[in-house]
């Protein structure tokens, strides 16, 4: 049954503290009147690269039921609009634990606030997992990239990582090289749809606790990501796997900044463990 009347859409900026940076989603705190093709209109309507709609909800036990909407499709799950999700809960019902059920299955996010009342979100993914990519899925991406093989850093191999969705991981050689970002939109956008991959996760790595990424997201209509959390988890695994974590770690991630939104992403990633925890905050966008 249709809502009389359009429900709230909550604005939020993920993974930062600037409205005017990180990546913006859309919040619907009650879509319970609402169905796939009415929730697939209003995140076209709002336009950011995703809304999440809480369909069920259960306040005493703080769990939640969640769907994520870009322009263009359902998706599984999506890392900013969680955190922008889980940020206005603890707004509202107070910080701690919440539990959001997802197409990809139970995330358990933790919300605390600093001194400044600011709250931080920290969402513990699905298990990851990686594989390397294979001679054609990377021939294909880099074609409709326009890179070269040579445009690679050989220290961090091509991978299809998984945390909830899968993501090509592909990393820059230069700094330079992942500024340069000129894709062809509709053959990227026929590379990962026949893949399945909901982002292309571009990263160069400045040191072994520092990265930098970009994510082209074609197939949800968006040229690119500012900040991409399931992108930042799928990530963590794939550094998992590859064996570029020892020990537990925490690893920054800055994206956006080639696009003006700067976004800070902070992972952890536990060699032992199959899970990453992704952590950033989330502030309201001001009304226009």
């Amino acid at each position: 049954m249709a809502h009389s009347t359009a429900p709230d859409v909550l604005r939020y900026a993920a993974f930062t503290s600037d409205p005017d940076g990180g990546n913006p989603a859309g919040v619907v705190l009650d879509a319970t009147g609402l169905d796939e093709r009415e929730m697939l209109a209003l995140a076209a309507e709002v336009g950011y690269s995703e809304t999440a709609f809480l369909t069920e909800r259960d306040v005493d036990q703080r769990r939640f039921t969640v769907r994520y909407f870009s322009p263009l499709a359902e998706v599984a799950f999506c890392g900013h609009a969680t955190v922008a999700t889980a940020v206005v809960l603890a707004e509202r019902v107070g910080t701690g634990e919440l539990l959001f059920d997802t197409p990809a299955g139970e995330i358990r996010v933790e919300t605390v606030a600093d001194r400044d009342g600011a709250v931080r979100a920290t969402l513990t993914s699905v298990p990851t997992r990686s594989r390397p990519a294979d001679a054609a899925e990377l021939d294909a991406a880099l074609a409709a990239l326009r890179w070269d093989a040579a445009d690679l850093d050989p220290a961090l191999p091509p991978h299809v990582a998984f945390a909830g969705n899968d993501h090509l991981i592909l990393a820059a050689a230069s700094r330079a090289r992942l500024a340069d970002l000129a894709y062809d939109f509709d053959a990227l956008t026929t590379v990962m749809r026949t893949h399945g991959w909901t982002t292309v996760h571009l990263v160069w790595r400045e040191n072994d606790s520092s990265y930098h990424a970009r994510d082209p997201f074609p197939v949800g209509g968006v040229v690119e990501d500012p900040a991409t959390g399931a992108a930042a988890a799928a990530f963590g695994g794939y550094l998992r796997t590859v064996g570029l974590v020892a020990a537990p770690s925490t690893i920054a991630i800055r994206q956006g900044e080639d696009m003006g939104r700067p976004s800070d992403l902070t992972i952890e990633v536990d060699p032992y463990e199959t899970p990453v925890r992704v952590t950033g905050r989330a502030v309201p966008i001001p009304a226009p």
